[in-house]
């Protein structure tokens, strides 16, 4: 591609993901979020909950003195309360949503456009059951933030049975969630991640073509799947080209391929595709995000 990255998309960093002493809401968030702020090679950014209204504050402040895209990703809420949004038991799902709607509370606080959550746990016997309590959960979720001023709800899908063993889950439920949803609000799209393509067991193609008209935003990163003693097995973003995994610049050429020809790339929409990685023990963030944005370079040459 002769055309500049930044001509087709707004290139965006998961602020917990590749700074994970933030995760759980405390810690160096100031510190870190300036370093992704000040590099203008980000035109965007998902950040999670700040804990301390002071530190929440002087985040607001600084996002918008960066003029970059702001989404917040409430996963860190719910996957470390161990809170299921479609939980079948209704006290459970209750206390899901609740979690929920104080985080769209923080992302408007915060100057967010976007706000990210994922499905829960199921099992085969409760499978459609948890669906329907997934359909109830969200519709509130929409009506909650479109009575806040309109912020965009979005689900990103994960895998289905490996690492996080989410609902949704497989692009064809994905689709019949989003029909469902789109057809009775207009604040809802989809994440579809590179990362947990191959986790579901999916292509470019089959995860992007059937989902390309409810398709809000992407992520690209890595995963491991073969090997189940490996260190980064599952859905724990190592760096692109990690040794066993299962992506590097030939996966990323041929997604970034595919969205080009579904139209999601373009210069008249610039949608934001984001990084996510996460550097686990004495790996160096600094570092990781050097790899992904040379990464990501050389797979926009080739495409």
């Amino acid at each position: 591609m002769d055309q500049p990255v930044r001509d087709h998309m707004k290139v965006g960093l998961i602020h917990f993901m590749a700074y994970p002493s933030t995760i759980h809401g405390e810690g160096p968030i100031l510190d870190t979020l300036k370093r992704i702020l000040s590099d203008d090679y980000f035109e965007a950014v998902s950040v999670s909950w700040i804990k301390d209204p002071a530190v929440r504050e002087r985040a607001r402040d600084r996002l918008a003195d960066s003029r970059v895209s702001v989404a917040y990703g409430a996963h860190p809420r719910l996957l470390s309360q161990g809170l299921n949004i479609n939980d079948p038991d209704e006290e459970g799902r209750r206390r899901a949503l609740s979690t929920l709607k104080e985080g769209i509370d923080e992302a408007l606080e915060i100057g967010a456009e976007s706000f990210v959550f994922l499905s829960g746990k199921w099992t085969e016997e409760t499978k459609e059951e948890c669906y329907q309590a997934l359909v109830r959960s969200t519709l509130e979720l929409c009506d909650y933030a479109q009575s806040k001023g309109g912020l965009k709800i979005i689900h990103e899908n994960f895998d289905h049975a490996i690492d996080k063993k989410s609902l949704i889950g497989p692009t064809s439920l994905a689709v019949r969630y989003a029909e469902e949803i789109t057809r009775q609000r207009s604040n809802f799209g989809l994440l579809v991640d590179l990362s947990h393509i191959p986790l579901i067991g999916e292509g470019p193609e089959e995860a992007l073509l059937p989902v390309k008209d409810y398709l809000a935003t992407v992520d690209i990163g890595n995963c491991v799947k073969a090997d189940p003693t490996h260190p980064r097995y599952g859905d724990t973003h190592p760096r692109f080209g990690c040794p066993g995994g299962e992506n590097d610049v030939e996966e990323l050429t041929a997604f970034l391929r595919t969205l080009l020809e579904i139209g999601f790339l373009s210069p008249a929409g610039r949608p934001v595709v984001s990084f996510e990685i996460r550097p686990f023990g004495e790996e160096d963030p600094e570092v990781y995000i050097a790899g992904a944005k040379r990464t990501l370079n050389e797979a926009w040459r080739r495409v």
